[in-house]
């Protein structure tokens, strides 16, 4: 359940709730087949045409290119990055095209400051748009079950909360836009931080003959019980996952995340060691023991 307390406006009777999706990756894909499930209008566009192809398999509508999603009500965007993300609302110059009062989530992790400069520029066009990162994975996506940290004004979440409802089950409301952005990358380095302890700690235990399930099972009911200890295998999984879509590491968040950090605590003067650190090491240490070798 959303923690926003304003109540969303009904759909038309009879006529399901529409959204454009931009983005059928990792994230995009699931949250389309969720919608469906849900029963929404769900109108898609992506470069690569086999992931437009399976989305309409399953019931949704292609757009030939991204103007083609200017008459949808609710617009989502679920992108590489930030280059991506301009490219898509400012570079088509599919945001002044879009009918006012209509409402967009940006779920690609974007830097906080390009997140405030889109929600201005949205503002001015009478948009209202919601930096809307996520925390759960493909697996959570499919089934509605995301946490989105949610950047906007009390309108912006107002306007796209029939929509958020719907892909999360979690909706944190941290403040204007460029605050979900913040606090999506503050736990990004929570996790990866966790990450790189937990890699150490095995590497200890393995000295000693410890099965990594024996020590993880051990510290799941200790003081070192953490997400990661109780998921582990996920970044395997989503690395494996990234390969076969064909997703370059410079998007991959153990790299893309962690950079951003380290560019926004740059930004405003603020020391990151920990993001700094987290910045060399991740990406190869990640890689390294999805596919098998040691970091």
């Amino acid at each position: 359940m959303s923690d926003t307390d304003s109540k969303p406006d009904a759909p038309s009777p009879g006529k399901p709730p529409a959204v454009g999706l931009v983005g059928l990756g990792n994230l995009g894909m699931p949250i389309a087949l969720a919608l469906l499930d849900a029963g929404w209008s769900v109108t898609v566009f992506d470069r690569r045409a086999e992931l437009v192809e399976r989305a309409g398999a399953q019931g949704a509508r292609a757009a030939a290119d991204v103007s083609g999603l200017a008459d949808q009500p609710m617009l989502a965007i679920a992108v590489t990055d930030d280059t991506a993300v301009d490219e898509v609302l400012i570079g088509s110059g599919l945001l002044s095209a879009l009918r006012a009062g209509s409402a967009v989530a940006v779920h690609s992790t974007i830097l906080p400051v390009t997140a405030q400069r889109l929600g201005e520029q949205a503002v001015a066009a009478g948009i209202a748009l919601v930096d809307a990162p996520v925390s759960g994975g493909a697996a959570r996506a499919r089934a509605g079950d995301l946490t989105v940290f949610a950047g906007g004004s009390p309108d912006a979440l107002h306007r796209a909360k029939p929509y958020l409802d719907t892909v999360a089950s979690t909706v944190v409301h941290l403040g204007g836009a460029g605050a979900g952005s913040a606090a999506k990358l503050g736990n990004q380095l929570m996790m990866f931080a966790s990450l790189a302890a937990t890699y150490e700690a095995l590497d200890l235990a393995a000295v000693y003959d410890v099965a990594p399930e024996a020590f993880l099972r051990a510290v799941t009911h200790s003081t070192g019980d953490c997400w990661i200890a109780r998921e582990w295998g996920f970044f395997d999984r989503t690395a494996a996952e990234y390969d076969a879509s064909g997703l370059p590491l410079r998007y991959r968040p153990w790299s893309k995340d962690l950079w951003d950090l380290v560019a926004t605590g740059r930004a405003h003067d603020l020391s990151l060691p920990v993001a700094g650190m987290l910045a060399q090491l991740m990406p190869g240490w990640v890689e390294a023991h999805a596919h098998g070798s040691q970091p």
